[in-house]
Formats: C-alpha cells, sequence, structure tokens
C-alpha cells in the first residue's frame, strides 16, 4: 500500500501540466495583440515598452544639392585665346581636383572663390562672374568628382559600403544599389540619423512597396541590414520536431509556426497550446486552444521575435512517460523481493 501511494506521488510529480496562473490571458487579447503586430516594425517595438514616434513627413521632401567642405569639384574653363589658362585649370582638374577647404577653392589666375553653401550652378555663375572681371568670353563646367561626406554607409548584407547621394536619392534606390539580398531581416535592420533610429520600416518599404518610408538619403546617413537569423521564436513541447524559427519579416502566424514544427502528435494536448511572450522572468503567457488555431483568420494569430510556442502534453502521454522512467526501478525493486524472500528476509 505504501508502495502505491509513493508510486502516485511519483506520476503527479512527473507530469508537464501546462501554466494556469491568474496572469494566463486567453486568445481575446492575443487577437487583440496580433491586430498591434499588423502595424509593422513600430508596433511591435511600441508592444515591447520602445517608441521611436511617427515619420516626419519632411523626411519624404527633395532637397537641393549644396557644396560642402571636404568635396573635391572638376572644373573646365573655355576661352577662344586663352589656351595656357584653360590647360592650367585642366591640368589642375585632371590630376588632383578643387578641394572645397574651409568653404573656398583656389583657381589659377583667380585666387580663392567661396562656395560652400552653394549648388553647382550657383557656384558656376559666381566664378564665370569672376573670371569676367578679369577675362571676357569666359565659359565655365563644374561637377562633382568626389564627395566624402555626401554619402550614405552601409553596414551587414550589402555588396556595398558607401553610396553617394544627390538630394534626390531615396531609401529604396540606396537599397537597390547595395544589392540587399532577397532574404535579408528586414524586421531587424535599419536607418540611423545624426545618432538616432529614424522610425522607417524597411519591411513595409521593400515587401508592401509603402512609399511612405521611401525617405530621401543625406550625407552621413548609415543603414544597417541583419542577418535572417537574427530575430528568432522557439516551438518546444508536443510538436513533432522542436526547432527555432527564424523571422526575416519580424512576425509568422501561429499556424504557420506550428506547421514549421511537423504539427501536433497525438500525444499532445490540444486544448493547451500556449505562447510566452517577452521578458522570461515575467512573460505575458497566452492560452489557446486547436479550434481558435484552425477557425480565427491567420492574421489574427500573429508571433513575434522573442515568443515561445509551448504545447502541453495529454495526461495519459505523461502517464506512459512516468511508466517508461519508473519501470526499470519497479523491475529492480522486483527482483529484489523475490531475492530477498528465498533467503528469508522480510521486507516492510
Amino acid at each position: 500500500m505504501r508502495f502505491l501511494v509513493l508510486l502516485l506521488f511519483f506520476a503527479a510529480s512527473c507530469t508537464n501540466p501546462p501554466y494556469k496562473g491568474r496572469d494566463v490571458c486567453g486568445a481575446d487579447d492575443f487577437v487583440i495583440d496580433s491586430y498591434q503586430i499588423q502595424e509593422g516594425k513600430f508596433g511591435i517595438l511600441e508592444m515591447e515598452g520602445e517608441c521611436y514616434g511617427y515619420l516626419d513627413e519632411e523626411m519624404l521632401d527633395e532637397y537641393e544639392d549644396r557644396i560642402c567642405d571636404g568635396d573635391l569639384l572638376q572644373v573646365t574653363l573655355h576661352h577662344p585665346t586663352r589656351l595656357d589658362l584653360t590647360s592650367a585649370v585642366a591640368h589642375v582638374g585632371g590630376i588632383v581636383g578643387y578641394r572645397v577647404t574651409d568653404g573656398v577653392i583656389h583657381l589659377p589666375d583667380l585666387g580663392s572663390v567661396e562656395v560652400e553653401g552653394l549648388s553647382l550652378s550657383g557656384a558656376k555663375e559666381k566664378m564665370q562672374e569672376a573670371f569676367c572681371k578679369e577675362i571676357n568670353d569666359v565659359e565655365i563646367f563644374l561637377s562633382y568628382k568626389e564627395r566624402p561626406n555626401q554619402r550614405v554607409e552601409l553596414m551587414g548584407l550589402v555588396d556595398s559600403s558607401s553610396i553617394a547621394i544627390d538630394g534626390k536619392m531615396r531609401l529604396f534606390e540606396v537599397l537597390s544599389l547595395a544589392k540587399v539580398p532577397a532574404n535579408a531581416n528586414l524586421f531587424k535592420s535599419y536607418v540611423v540619423r545624426d545618432g538616432c533610429m529614424l522610425p522607417v520600416d524597411l519591411y513595409k518599404l521593400v515587401k508592401d512597396g509603402d512609399m511612405c518610408q521611401n525617405i530621401v538619403m543625406r550625407g552621413g546617413d548609415k543603414i544597417y541590414i541583419a542577418d535572417p537569423s537574427a530575430s528568432p521564436l522557439m516551438v518546444l513541447g508536443e510538436v513533432n520536431k522542436q526547432r527555432v524559427i527564424d523571422l526575416p519579416n519580424g512576425f509568422m502566424s501561429l499556424r504557420q509556426a506550428l506547421a514549421e514544427a511537423g504539427g501536433l502528435p497525438i500525444t499532445g494536448d490540444k486544448r493547451f497550446i500556449q505562447v510566452m511572450r517577452g521578458n522570461i522572468i515575467n512573460p505575458k503567457i497566452y492560452t489557446l486552444n486547436w479550434e481558435h488555431v484552425v477557425r480565427l483568420p491567420t492574421d489574427s494569430l500573429l508571433l513575434i521575435p522573442g515568443d515561445i510556442v509551448y504545447v502541453a502534453a495529454t495526461p495519459i502521454a505523461e502517464w506512459d512517460r512516468f511508466v517508461e522512467q519508473i519501470l526499470p526501478t519497479l523491475v529492480g525493486i522486483d527482483l529484489i523481493t523475490r531475492g530477498t524472500k528465498n533467503i528469508g528476509i522480510t521486507l516492510p
């Protein structure tokens, strides 16, 4: 009798039931949170306690390109008779170029000309006026040769580390020139300007074609393109294949996650499909059942990076495992009992 009580105690201690605390949320809460997930990257980040505000519409406006300190200009001079001057200007321009230093460039026979903050056309007019004070019939051609400060830096899964911009180039064009791979993790990718992450959703831009995200790039902007495995979730418990699943898009339906884990075996308890979200010490836990997975719309049951999907085991499955675990002990006790009886020892 005492052995039977002990056996039942072990059976109870070996079971692995679903979590049923007071703080467990139901399918309604999961659906409501899924609607926020549909808002995109920054809706998900807001759920995690990170707020970045809204994209300023002025970031979509093109701007007039201006000459900056450090730019290298290509200057070509044409004059019908002063071949010496045109040759000198062309020689310096072809070999070195004219670097804007402290806002000015230095031209042969003209000295310094302040050009910082001017457009190319404005700088051309200013130089032509200065030359015409000394020489008539001068025609100037001006272009950029090098612009170290008017570039966007790229890191991560890209082919180009730096791309020149001109006041009209937008984010989508930069990503195209950088040859961002199709499997890049756009959820974890981001754009930084002046040390701050911009509220730009690259997934919406690239995958959904949302041109409201297609900002005009500025010199010094930085773009990071993340690896596909940068944001996973886990599917554990009574599934045919426990696994880690990458979420390059930032979300996945619960139905798809269970399918990628091979579905539920007969030992899975379809009444208790739980999703654990947030801090592992104090997570938000949702409890759903198989009817929710089958009947509710796919977009209303969404998972995000860091989620843990756990499927509980049926009571009979846990009992079978308990028997498998305890059977060697039972056999050993049976053998000892038989042996002691044979030598006259009485067990209580």
